[in-house]
């Protein structure tokens, strides 16, 4: 799987591709890029690594679209959301998310091709937590990375938009430790408790009120980011689960059963003591500190209400060390 082609938001299967491309070209007339490799190839299209021919010379990612004409729904529509997106906040140009540098269309051979020029990083958090060696991460750069994902968060917030799909897959690092969130996909401009998909998120990173189909709001983004909070320090992801059910219930050991009065009443998932499998289990989370462990816990919150938001997270004890 190639981590950096869905980072920069591409659907479908993935396969790695480390060859040069066939020959040195333009990847459009607008965008002075010359393509170096390519790197990845979706259901969509496919993604290379470029570089400017003039100016900077920076390196970018250029991810090709091409859909064919006559396609029974046009354009995908996660297509158009990211780019509008991407469009709307890159004027704020947030150092915590990623830049998209431009975007072209055209018809070409019955088919349109669409083109996304992005700031080039060269993994994302899932390749990097790979590369950590097994003592783990420092607890200085545990902070540095969750506070930078979280002013990354509480940007998007406040901007009335929920990502809907963080993982470290869509989490981009930098070589000189820049975190950056991608892939906007899935994002949307939300109100509050407003009844969206329920089929958003990657499951191991997808919040209970997700799973339990109930209506939901920017806290989802939270849980998954409770969920990288927790990976930073194991090196792999606090939830596993085929099926929704089994990731509910591997929650519950950790978290605790809810109590029913805090159970969604628009689920369709009916509440039963069945769920609980014993008390909350600690032993995943027995070598964090006190502070760490309020953090994460207040991230876990099983109601979305009572989960801490990105900007309270910024101004915990265990990011400010006050």
């Amino acid at each position: 799987m190639c981590h950096i082609v869905t980072s920069y938001g591409m659907r479908g299967s993935v396969k790695r591709q480390n060859r040069p491309a066939m020959d040195i070209s333009r990847c459009n007339d607008h965008h002075n890029y010359e393509i170096l490799a390519e790197i990845g190839e979706g259901a969509y299209g496919k993604v290379y690594k470029g570089r400017e021919v003039n100016g900077q010379q920076r390196l970018v990612a250029v991810k090709r679209l091409n859909i064919p004409r006559g396609t029974e729904n046009g354009i995908p529509a996660f297509m158009i959301r990211e780019v509008s997106l991407l469009r709307k906040i890159e004027y704020f140009n947030h150092p915590n998310i990623v830049k998209l540098l431009g975007v072209s269309a055209g018809l070409k051979n019955q088919s349109l091709d669409l083109t996304l020029v992005f700031e080039y990083i060269d993994q994302d958090l899932s390749t990097f937590l790979a590369m950590v060696p097994a003592t783990g991460l420092s607890l200085g750069k545990i902070k540095d990375v969750m506070g930078q994902l979280l002013k990354g968060l509480d940007f998007l917030h406040t901007n009335m938009l929920v990502h809907r799909d963080l993982k470290p897959d869509n989490v981009l690092v930098s070589s000189r430790g820049e975190v950056k969130i991608a892939d906007f996909g899935l994002a949307r401009i939300y109100t509050y408790h407003i009844a969206l998909t329920p089929c958003v998120v990657t499951l191991w990173y997808r919040a209970p009120e997700v799973l339990l189909h109930s209506s939901y709001m920017s806290s989802v983004d939270m849980w998954s980011a409770g969920c990288i909070f927790a990976e930073l320090f194991l090196l792999k992801p606090l939830f596993r689960g085929d099926t929704e059910a089994q990731l509910l219930h591997r929650i519950f050991e950790v978290i605790g059963l809810p109590s029913e009065e805090d159970w969604p009443r628009e689920s369709p998932i009916s509440y039963s003591p069945s769920w609980a499998s014993g008390g909350p289990c600690n032993t995943l989370l027995s070598n964090l500190g006190q502070e760490e462990n309020n953090l994460l816990l207040k991230c876990l919150e099983f109601s979305p209400t009572n989960r801490i938001s990105a900007s309270k997270a910024l101004a915990h004890p265990f990011l400010t060390g006050v």
